[in-house]
């Protein structure tokens, strides 16, 4: 995966204000731990998305901040008071889920104003202001004139657009995303992406997204939280995350990887048989990590580690190498023109990377 910026402008300027504070939060089932001793800070207007694979406590951390579970340990806090200690209602949380969750048999707009009909009286906005809020929210979310139709006259995009109204008709604190476009197909994902973006822009209300998805959520996001096992293996800019990954699992879980054991000494990492320039990694034992798509393709004579081309697969503009160095699979992306003269299945090549991101071999 490429490094990527949003086409439709700089993320949000966030401020030092942290309304959400969660901290040292840990959720037990039985002797298994979906979340251990978490901490994390969330920015107002910030949007933040929870990235890792099923299972690493991203969907229990939203349940827990809506409060559709309580956690095991640890404190929550929204501008200071206590979040845990309040309703789900209390809360003012909009929840957004990946199956949409409509009522089947209520209108497009009856869904959209439901949050609001339910509130206790002394609380209900007037049949008129429900309307106009209802109104306002087809607009933002571009269903004007569907508002009569039911649920089942949508397409699955219109459908997660007014599960996303619903949502925002309480004037939510927070808006929590479950893998919102989860249930849809690629095309449909990404034009929901860059429009949910423009909707957070024009609303301001605090957002944190759950998704596996790597692409949406550097896409996406201000900032985001990586987890694995219950823990939180890194926070940042997505820029920032993708460029200097903490751990060997970020550098894996963002994009497609190549992994060798090497040696660093003297400022050079001792790779196979070759040799590169490294001044900036402590001596030692090291797990080499490098992109397919960095990676400069030689001679066999030339510069770089020898290794044999046992495949060769193109794919549009970029074809893909699979490359063999003793026992070690390594993919090579290359997206510059023709490959170079002599490279074919079955020929020796030598493999310059042109970054390494390095962390202890036993690490």
């Amino acid at each position: 995966m490429a490094l990527r910026r949003r086409a439709f402008g700089q993320p949000t300027a966030l401020n030092n204000h942290m309304p959400l504070i969660i901290k040292d939060i840990s959720k037990t089932y039985g002797q298994g731990h979906a979340l251990q001793n978490l901490d994390l800070e969330v920015g107002d207007r910030e949007f933040l998305a929870l990235l890792g694979p099923s299972g690493s406590g991203k969907t229990t951390l939203l349940r827990i901040l809506a409060g559709l579970i309580s956690p095991t340990t640890g404190d929550v806090s929204f501008d200071g008071a206590d979040l845990l200690s309040l309703s789900a209602r209390e809360r003012k949380a909009g929840m957004v889920f990946q199956h949409y969750a409509l009522f089947r048999h209520m209108t497009v707009a009856a869904n959209i104003g439901f949050g609001l009909r339910v509130r206790p009286r002394r609380d209900r906005p007037s049949a008129e202001d429900i309307k106009r809020r209802t109104d306002e929210l087809l607009s933002l979310v571009q269903l004007e004139g569907y508002g009569a139709r039911y649920p089942s006259q949508l397409s699955g995009g219109q459908r997660q657009r007014v599960a996303l109204a619903r949502a925002l008709a309480i004037e939510p604190r927070m808006l929590l995303l479950d893998e919102p476009f989860g249930a849809l197909d690629a095309k449909v994902r990404r034009e929901l992406r860059y429009w949910l973006r423009r909707v957070h822009d024009e609303t301001g209300v605090t957002t944190i997204f759950v998704t596996h998805d790597q692409e949406e959520a550097m896409d996406l996001a201000d900032r985001v939280a990586i987890l694995n096992s219950g823990k939180i293996e890194q926070v940042g800019a997505p820029n920032d995350i993708y460029a200097s990954p903490a751990t060997p699992f970020v550098f894996d879980f963002l994009g497609a990887a190549n992994e060798a054991r090497g040696l660093v000494s003297d400022g050079e990492l001792h790779l196979y048989d070759a040799r590169f320039p490294l001044a900036d990694a402590a001596a030692g034992e090291v797990k080499a990590f490098f992109r397919p798509h960095e990676v400069e393709i030689n001679p066999a004579d030339g510069r770089g580690f020898l290794a044999e081309v046992v495949g060769v697969i193109a794919r549009g503009p970029a074809t893909r190498l699979e490359c063999m160095r003793g026992d070690q699979m390594m993919e090579i992306d290359w997206a510059r023109g023709r490959l170079p003269d002599g490279v074919a299945r079955g020929a020796q090549i030598r493999l310059a990377p042109e970054r390494f991101t390095t962390f202890p071999a036993g690490g």
